[in-house]
């Protein structure tokens, strides 16, 4: 199973639990307080999900490892394409 058949199993079930839940189909009395948060759980959720995208691409970037190597070795080439310019009459 692909990654996105599983969550859309999962989005299905915590959607079809959550509509039964609205709709009063499982015959549970449940309290003013808890009819309330129900309504709008779906932006909670999708709002929540988006603060955790935000944070983990935040950590994601602040951690990212430099690779000093390959950024030295670019950096030879570029001065190697100037030069090889620079002798074709490219001037910069």
């Amino acid at each position: 199973m692909t990654k996105l058949a599983q969550w859309l199993w999962g989005l299905a079930i915590l959607g079809s639990t959550w509509a039964a839940l609205i709709t009063g189909a499982l015959g549970l009395e449940l309290p003013l307080s808890c009819q309330e948060v129900l309504w709008p759980l779906p932006a909670y959720l999708l709002v929540s999900a988006g603060c955790y995208a935000l944070g983990t691409v935040g950590y994601r970037v602040a951690t990212f490892h430099d690779c000093e190597d390959a950024a030295r070795e670019l950096q030879s080439q570029i001065q190697e394409a100037r030069a090889n310019l620079a002798r074709s009459g490219l001037r910069f």
